[in-house]
């Protein structure tokens, strides 16, 4: 019996470990689970949908590709379609977040199918002016002068008004082209916002997310679209994101700030608008006209707007990882290196406190 026993324990041990070796085999033919860098603990791998403001789109990719490069079993779609799409498309449920520079009217809120909202700041960049002007390398404008180009009261290059702040300059008589977005967007939405704010009682249109442009004007869909208009039309001008404004190779305006001084659009002048700013307990927060020696004054902020209530577990547990990333300071060094400012922290730590907020199931 003691022989038996001892035969049985050998090849019990044997049998042991033909068996570890089996599954070690069989594991490293799989992939592993993404791990989540906030958590540490395993992702559980999903699709996410997102469309919305192609104002952060350039970030929203360059954060996608660093997230599930380290995330192998979560994909990441974003759409962009402008800031408008995107909260329709939430409202309906066919996305899973959505990518704003405009946040929903009080109004609008009880039209979202899912519940309540989150909103979580991501970046901020400059909306330039960008302009056509051959042999005219610097331009300033201050807000009433372009209330009055944007209008079609100034409509040509030489006009007097314009002339007053830039002496010196050699500005031809050509023709103003005056173009703007054609779809339903918050960089629309921030700068009618800025002309609203800054030249009071010259700007007439109004600020929203669409405005009745005067006729005679061209449109772009999205901010790709507004600026190769711009390239492409001598004497035009348009307000177009800093991230595709350089991508193009377009010249901008300096723009008079708050303080009186002539700002060209930079991540330095945005990071200025954004000192001191403080957000409100839904996380809006307004730095366009800021104050500030340095401040650009059409700096936009953008969100990423999601459901409070998730519904879907793995969906629900990538996307507060990726809001997690995005917040965290590895995500914020990424914003200069596609031309947005990272937030400060006033504003990104109630952002980080409010992923605590999402329910997940």
């Amino acid at each position: 019996m003691l022989r038996v026993s001892a035969r049985t324990t050998r090849l019990a041990g044997a049998l042991v470990a033909l068996v570890l070796v089996a599954a070690a085999c069989g594991s490293s033919s799989k992939s592993k689970p993404s791990s989540s860098s906030t958590t540490g603990a395993a992702l559980p791998g999903a699709t996410l949908n997102g469309s919305g403001s192609t104002f952060q789109q350039a970030y929203d990719q360059a954060a996608i590709a660093k997230f599930t490069q380290a995330h192998s079993g979560v994909q990441i779609n974003y759409a962009g379609g402008g800031s408008g799409k995107g909260r329709t498309d939430l409202a309906g449920q066919i996305v899973d977040f959505a990518g704003t520079d405009a946040l929903p009217k009080a109004a609008d809120v009880p039209t979202y199918k899912g519940g309540p909202l989150l909103y979580f700041p991501t970046v901020a960049a400059p909306i330039t002016v960008s302009y056509n002007l051959s042999g005219v390398d610097t331009l300033k404008l201050s807000a009433d002068t372009l209330a009055k180009i944007f209008q079609a009261q100034i409509t040509t290059w030489n006009d007097p008004a314009i002339k007053a702040e830039n002496s010196g300059a050699n500005l031809p008589s050509t023709k103003i082209t005056v173009v703007h977005r054609s779809d339903s967007s918050g960089t629309t939405n921030n700068f009618t916002t800025f002309l609203n704010s800054a030249a009071p009682g010259v700007w007439k249109l109004g600020a929203n997310t669409t405005v009745a442009w005067p006729s005679g004007t061209q449109a772009g869909n999205g901010n790709g679209g507004v600026a190769q208009i711009v390239k492409s039309t001598s004497g035009a001008v348009g307000y177009v994101d800093f991230s595709d404004a350089k991508a193009a190779g377009l010249s901008f305006a300096e723009v008079k700030n708050k303080a009186g001084n002539y700002v060209k659009a930079s991540l330095a002048g945005a990071t200025a608008a954004l000192a001191g700013v403080t957000p409100a307990p839904d996380l809006s927060y307004n730095p366009i006209n800021a104050s500030g020696a340095d401040a650009y004054p059409i700096t936009s902020p953008t969100w990423i707007m999601i459901y409070k209530q998730q519904t879907d577990h793995a969906k629900g547990t990538d996307l507060k990882a990726f809001l997690g990333y995005i917040l965290s300071s590895d995500g914020q060094s990424l914003a200069s290196s596609v031309d947005f400012a990272g937030l400060p922290a006033s504003i990104l730590t109630p952002a980080m406190a409010q992923l605590n907020q999402i329910v997940i199931p």
